[in-house]
């Protein structure tokens, strides 16, 4: 295993996924087009977990909640790989989406907060449903007529039924785990084109931690909020230069806060998405890929680039601070 360190920034693969330890600051993941990698000391310095794995490319991580050391990564047309040693070895978990790998790209993962055993996927061939801790998966499309692809999912943090799809037509709900979909574009696409090119294709939906009827979308054409459960929705964030939002943070710890991410860099909210302030001080480019706020410290965020490294920052975007590119050390 390669062990590499910090040397300067001269540029790097896009940064696709970050994953951050839910109970330990110092060990974090990301995922370039190529890699996994692991720190153990906040970024200084990075191992390469790839081995065992194809050479799919990476799009979704997680960390079991309940047992930190099992990680779960997603994979473009190779199905979802298990790790029960942090990495170090991964096991192929397809049961169930056999039919789905060869075109499929595993976009999201998603816990139930109350059985960590139980865990949607977001793939580009629709939702699928393990309660087995991936051993086998069930594809959950009751209702979704209209749409195949899947990007992103949304739960509810204080009733686990209740979910939110983010599609390539939009958002669709359901409200008894994924059971039964029904379609919410109040406000979002004009119906007859749901279909088309022109439909909004979703690339973040998440759920109000504070307050569950408010959900917000991101999409590639511009941010969306309902304050309704999905009832209807409207436009927010149009002062923003770039309305292709790749990313998004609802903030855990102030209401009404949260954060997207685009080319243009980084976006902060303060009063639920009617007005934005800049937070690029520090960033060598404004091309961000990912965007993550620690779970142990709502202060600590990292920012993922389209090619100029990850970076962080210790006082909620206000300045951020290079983790300079990784190469193999001698």
């Amino acid at each position: 295993m390669f062990v590499f360190a910090l040397c300067g920034c001269t540029g790097s693969d896009p940064i696709v996924v970050i994953q951050l330890h839910p109970s330990n600051p110092d060990i974090l993941y990301i995922a370039t087009n190529d890699y996994i990698y692991k720190s153990r000391d906040g970024g200084k310095t990075w191992s390469n977990l790839s081995k065992g794995m194809s050479h799919s490319r990476v799009i979704a991580m997680a960390i079991d909640p309940a047992y930190p050391a099992t990680i779960y990564a997603g994979t473009k047309g190779d199905a979802v790989y298990k790790s029960y040693d942090g990495g170090q070895r991964w096991t192929s978990i397809r049961g169930g989406l056999d039919d789905a790998t060869i075109s499929s790209v595993v976009n999201q993962f998603v816990f139930d907060p109350a059985d960590d055993t139980h865990i949607f996927l977001a793939t580009t061939m629709g939702v699928f449903e393990s309660r087995n801790a991936g051993e086998r998966w069930t594809k959950r499309m009751d209702g979704m007529k209209e749409v195949l692809m899947v990007v992103t999912l949304g739960m509810d943090p204080s009733r686990s039924s209740v979910l939110y799809a983010g599609t390539s037509g939009g958002v669709y709900k359901s409200v008894n785990q994924g059971a039964h979909w029904r379609q919410v574009n109040n406000g979002l696409v004009p119906e007859g084109m749901v279909k088309t090119s022109r439909a909004l294709s979703v690339t973040s939906v998440q759920v109000d931690p504070f307050t569950p009827e408010t959900v917000y979308a991101a999409t590639l054409a511009g941010l969306y909020k309902t304050t309704d459960g999905g009832a209807s929705w409207v436009r927010i964030g149009e002062s923003l230069k770039d309305q292709m939002i790749v990313s998004m943070v609802l903030d855990r710890a102030r209401p009404g806060v949260m954060y997207v991410a685009a080319r243009d860099g980084i976006h902060r909210s303060e009063d639920g998405g009617k007005s934005w302030v800049a937070l690029n001080e520090g960033l060598a480019t404004t091309n961000i890929r990912s965007l993550a706020q620690s779970p142990l410290d709502p202060q600590l965020f990292y920012a993922g680039t389209n090619g100029s490294g990850l970076y962080r920052s210790t006082d909620g975007g206000a300045h951020w601070e290079a983790l300079p590119s990784m190469f193999p050390k001698e």
